[in-house]
């Protein structure tokens, strides 16, 4: 059964109360059902909120006035009772933590990036063009099928392997996430998007809670030029690399990637 805010967004929440909940920010090519490998393990030992930001999964209501996924985020930890927490978030849900973090700071207690994206990108590097580019031809044909294909080849497999070095139902998963993206959102190109001023990336030294970023030494180039600027520019932010991954690490090697949550909670005093 899924559950909705007074604002329509879909989320889940287990585990014991006590401490401070973790709350799960999915990637741009992902739904909340990328925490799902770690969900059970994680939910058995400490409370837990994942969610569908709006235009993805289960969040389908179109926004009332411009699509600000922070506002919605910092609406669902006032509207389920949550005065702090510790934000987890990945690519797009990165951007999405650290503008909350910003704008909602007394609610949030540390940040792990995973891959940091979204708004955190300072420019469109060569390989992130590519992907564009491929994206955009898929949708301008209205393949959503070759353009979810798209985003599983650059993001899940990453521009530095073949395809058969991702397990596949990483890969359907993924490509069924951002299928369904693309098809609740098909009406949408009229939602205005609203734009923080100034950026978040501009405002990394106003951060002052623990922040760890997790980079995948096989994601893109602009997802590595966002890691580099938002660990030098968050005052103590620590940053691990992992050779293996790419831009999902959480999906790909979901044991390792709770062991690296539990150990940095731990490290945190939560």
């Amino acid at each position: 059964m899924t559950t909705y805010t007074s604002a329509d967004i879909a989320y889940d929440r287990a585990g014991p109360r006590g401490e401070p909940p973790v709350v799960l920010l999915h990637a741009g090519v992902a739904d909340r059902r990328m925490w799902e490998p770690l969900w059970p393990a994680l939910t058995a030992e400490r409370d837990a909120v994942r969610l569908d930001l709006r235009g993805f999964g289960a969040s389908v209501t179109r926004p009332r006035g411009a699509l600000s996924p922070a506002d919605d985020v910092l609406d669902t930890l006032a509207e389920l009772g949550i005065a702090d927490c510790h934000l987890v978030g990945a690519s797009f849900g990165a951007g999405v933590a650290v503008e909350a973090a910003l704008a909602g700071r007394e609610r949030v207690r540390s940040l792990l990036l995973v891959a940091p994206g979204g708004s955190l990108i300072p420019g469109v590097t060569p390989d992130l063009r590519a992907f564009i580019e491929a994206e955009d031809a898929a949708l301008d044909r209205g393949d959503l099928d070759a353009a979810a294909e798209a985003n599983v080849t650059w993001w899940a497999v990453g521009p530095h392997r073949e395809a058969d070095a991702v397990a596949p139902e990483v890969r359907d998963l993924v490509h069924r996430m951002q299928r369904r993206a693309f098809e609740v959102t098909a009406g949408w190109d009229d939602v205005a998007e609203a734009e923080p001023e100034p950026p978040a990336l501009d405002r990394l030294a106003e951060i002052r809670v623990p922040v760890l970023v997790l980079l995948g030494a096989l994601d893109l180039l602009a997802i590595h030029d966002a890691a580099r600027r938002v660990a030098a520019g968050i005052p103590g932010a620590r940053r691990v690399d992992w050779p293996d991954a790419a831009h999902l690490p959480s999906l790909e090697q979901p044991a390792e990637f709770l062991t690296l949550l539990r150990t940095w909670l731990a490290a945190e005093g939560a």
